[in-house]
């Protein structure tokens, strides 16, 4: 056979080796075809589907239409990415039991490498293991024959996988197959977003179409309310004016009203019901009934209207109800009965005239026709109060004729208590009016003195801090003022004496200021003044001595003369200054300079009062962590009988060595104990401390056993019975004998609460403690202290032993100390002894016990050291190296 053509004859053998290249032709161009039809199909898709599960199952159908797809799956991730959600799953031996799977699990497998690397995938069964292995990828799932995956990309982003696979080993993929998912897939995510765009269009359109039927309907019920309001409203104006209008008719009145009701409710029938005078017998005025046109008057008994009557409520009654009526003996049992055989339904609201109920308005229908509800109800209601209007006006136009013949006396009169009224008004406005001034005042002036508090005076100063900073020019400044003595006065003389004080205070120093300077109480015995506009530095000194002068001038108090006096802490307003309350603190801290450098003092705020202040809380606080970690020294001194020399106990002292600072003195460190409010963790540490030395040298050799131990006790654990309580269970838990601790109290301390204090010491006293009045005489010295407490010893203060021999006077009132001792069963002890020559004053006039560094000193002279013990050479001496 031979083929001729343009470009020669082609013999049969020629022709037959064409045969395989144009079938392979055809081939190609029938997968083309099928291609295009398929990318047809999946443009049709995007506007003939709604919805993604049925765009998913089509999809699945195009792609199978031209390759083995009988496990397919599509995957794309959620918004964060972090879940990736399996949209279609087709698997013939794996089963997907969630939709959404973390993308953590997945991204060592190879769908994870698809998403992650954005490249396509095609395995198979020869190069499955080697490809894996290449990838660093973990094999998830049943191992497939063969495994082609494509990456879903929107632009240059990855927002998905396309995968198909094969189980069979007679089932496998080409390179064509990868071509045709490739191809595909560029076209996938288009389809996939318009059907997700139109679906989304679609749901948001059903929902507005189901928004808008829903607000439809609520305005169509709004519209139906409304007509029924408006209904309602037409029908209560027809009853005003019916009430308005009425000419004494009260039968064609009721039959009006009927028929206004009964445009408004179910009502064909319908009675009112009013009780006599004597309230026995029913009257009916009005009766319109299908049943009983007309009623008769009845006595009270147990029916429908009585029960209104007797409740006075309007009430919904029908055959259920009446049944419980009856049951409660409320009801007659016929009438029960009888709703229940008709189906009645009935309704009755109470006419109340004058706060009292004067009769019933009833609707009922027979036979089940209609049953009434709540609605009805409180409509009855409502219209029950118009009758009851009715009703008043007929009794007050019965009384208007004896009413007319009152009224000219009564009109004068009421004239006369109108006038009287009027006037009272206006004098309570008046007195309303100082009121709201006196309350504006009081919320910005102090109650006792009159002066402006601390709200008014923080405005004023903010308003003078603005103004310095706008003005520079302007001159103000700040003087805190804190009263000396004022807590002796409240002590001594009273509450009522301390504020006749601060009252007299204020004056005086309202008398050293001009007018538009302000002066404020802050609290207390705190005050302070704002200087405004002054010239030069020099007014604002003399101003601050005017009233220091004026403050030390003597106060007469409840017939007693006192003397005060006063500090003064001066603050300049500058512009670097943020707030008032700096300004404060400043002059705050100036004034607790000029109190540390004696009193009576004015100072100037510096910088360094500030760094000093800082410096006083850092020591503060260093004593703090000091007295926590318990690392304060321990002295002792004892008390001598100057006879014999020997001793009676021994006083221990506590002395606090700062690390950088040095031995801080006695006064300073208690101090700081009373503002940080460490008094009582002061006095336990000390308790403690002297229970611990008791059993040291209990256990000690070398020690006499007897010895003794005195601290000094703040007065404020003698305040409360339960601290006292606590104190003396320390002492026994320690294991210290009680008799042999000595506690001391200073005789200042025991001015205030003294029947709190008396039974705290004998609380103490019935402990077996042994009890100490110290520094007798420097304060009140009352022998009060002497007769009426159980004190075991009396420590006359060392001021009278420092002015012995000289002072004959003190060497006789420490003579009738001592012989007021023998009479009430207390030893005197001389505190203080700094030579031999006041010793020697103190034995001449009987007094056998003494303290003092002189004492100390000539024991420590006449004892010779061992050669392994170094001399005492200061009175106070460590505790723990105690001997005899």
């Amino acid at each position: 056979m031979v083929l001729e053509t343009e470009a020669g004859t082609l013999s049969e053998s020629e022709l037959r080796a064409l045969v395989p290249q144009l079938q392979l032709i055809t081939e190609r161009y029938k997968r083309a075809e099928r291609i295009q039809k398929a990318l047809f199909d999946i443009s049709e898709l995007a506007s003939s589907v709604g919805d993604l599960p049925r765009l998913y199952t089509a999809l699945h159908d195009i792609i199978a239409g031209f390759t083995h797809a009988r496990n397919f799956y599509v995957a794309f991730y959620n918004d964060s990415e972090s879940m990736l959600d399996f949209v279609y799953f087709i698997d013939e031996f794996d089963e997907l039991t969630v939709s959404e799977i973390p993308t953590a699990d997945l991204k060592d497998g190879i769908t994870g490498y698809v998403l992650t690397s954005g490249n396509h995938l095609f395995l198979t069964k020869e190069n499955f293991d080697q490809r894996v292995r290449e990838l660093g990828v973990k094999k998830l799932g049943t191992n497939p024959v063969d495994w082609i995956g494509v990456p879903l990309k929107r632009g240059n982003r990855v927002i998905g996988v396309m995968a198909v696979q094969s189980y069979d080993e007679q089932v496998r993929y080409s390179d064509a197959d990868l071509d045709v998912l490739l191809f595909v897939s560029q076209h996938i995510v288009t389809t996939v977003d318009r059907v997700k765009n139109r679906e989304l269009t679609e749901r948001l359109i059903r929902q507005r179409t189901k928004q808008l039927r829903d607000i439809n309907n609520e305005l169509q019920e709004e519209i139906q309310e409304r007509q029924k309001i408006e209904a309602l409203q037409q029908a209560l104006f027809e009853i005003s004016e019916l009430s308005a209008t009425m000419e004494g008719d009260i039968p064609d009145f009721y039959a009006s009203l009927h028929d206004v009701l009964a445009r408004l409710i179910h009502a064909p029938n319908c009675y009112i019901a009013t009780l006599d005078k004597e309230r026995e017998f029913l009257d009916f005025p009005y009766c319109c009934d299908e049943i009983y046109p007309k009623a008769v008057p009845r006595e009270m008994g147990r029916g429908l209207t009585e029960y209104v009557l007797r409740h006075g409520t309007a009430e919904l009654i029908d055959a259920d109800k009446a049944k419980e009526l009856a049951e409660e003996r409320e009801l007659c049992e016929k009438i029960a009965s009888n709703m229940r055989d008709s189906e009645n339904s009935w309704i009755g609201a109470p006419l109340i005239v004058d706060g009292e109920v004067s009769g019933v308005i009833a609707i009922q229908a027979y036979n089940g026709n209609y049953h009434y509800d709540f609605k009805d109800l409180e409509l009855l209601r409502f219209v029950s109060h118009h009758i009851a209007v009715a009703l008043e006006r007929k009794k007050a136009a019965e009384a208007i004729h004896v009413y007319n013949q009152e009224l000219s006396s009564r009109v004068q009169e009421r004239t006369r208590e109108l006038h009287q009224t009027n006037a009272h008004l206006k004098q309570q406005i008046e007195e309303r009016k100082q009121i709201e001034l006196k309350l504006i005042h009081d919320a910005h002036h102090d109650a006792l003195t009159g002066l402006p508090n601390r709200a008014m005076f923080m405005n004023r100063l903010e308003l003078a801090l603005a103004n310095k900073q706008r003005f520079p020019e302007n001159n103000f400044a700040v003087l805190f003022i804190d009263l000396d003595r004022f807590k002796l006065i409240n002590d001594t003389l009273g509450h009522h004496a301390g504020d006749c004080f601060l009252v007299e205070v204020s004056k005086r120093i309202t008398e050293c200021i001009r007018g538009h300077d302000l002066l404020a109480r802050l609290g207390g015995d705190e005050f302070i003044i704002l200087l405004d506009n002054f010239e030069k530095e020099e007014d604002v000194e003399d101003v601050s001595n005017r009233i220091l002068e004026k403050l030390g001038q003597s106060f007469s108090l409840e017939g007693s003369e006192m003397y005060s006096g006063g500090s003064i802490g001066i603050a300049y307003l500058e512009q670097w200054y943020d707030n008032a309350d700096e300004i404060i603190r400043d002059a705050d801290a100036a004034m607790y300079q000029a109190k540390s450098m004696g009193r009576g003092r004015y100072v100037l705020f510096d910088q360094s009062m500030r760094e000093r202040l800082l410096e006083e809380l850092e020591l503060e606080n260093e004593f703090r962590r000091t007295l926590k970690a318990k690392a304060f020294n321990c002295l002792f001194q004892p008390v001598i009988n100057l006879g014999t020399s020997e001793h009676i106990y021994h006083e221990c002292y506590v002395r606090w060595v700062h690390s950088t600072i040095g031995k801080i003195k006695k006064e300073q460190f208690l101090k700081i104990a009373e503002h940080s409010g460490l008094t009582m963790e002061m006095d336990n540490f000390m308790v403690q401390k002297a229970c611990e030395m008791l059993l040291q040298w209990q256990e000690s050799e070398g020690i006499e056993k007897d010895y003794k131990i005195a601290i000094n006790l703040s007065v404020n654990h003698l305040y409360q019975s339960k601290l006292v309580n606590e104190l003396i269970e320390t002492i026994l838990a320690s294991g210290a004998e009680p008799q042999k601790l000595v506690i001391e109290i200073d005789e200042t301390l025991l001015n205030r609460k003294t029947e709190q204090v008396l039974t705290a010491i004998k609380m103490l006293k019935n402990a077996g403690v042994t009890l100490v009045l110290d520094n007798f005489g420097n304060g009140l010295a009352s022998l009060n202290y002497l007769c009426s407490y159980p004190f075991d010893y009396v420590k006359i203060d060392r001021k009278f032993v420092k002015s012995l021999p000289q002072s004959k006077e003190n060497l006789k009132l420490i003579q009738s100390v001592q012989q007021i001792s023998e009479h009430f069963g207390f030893e005197l002890i001389a505190e203080g002894i700094e030579n031999e020559a006041q010793c020697k004053s103190l034995i001449s006039v009987g007094c056998t016990l003494g303290q003092g560094h002189f004492l100390t000193e000539q024991q420590s002279s006449d004892k010779e050291p061992k050669d392994d013990e170094q001399p005492a050479n200061h009175p106070e001496l460590e505790l723990a190296p105690l001997t005899a």
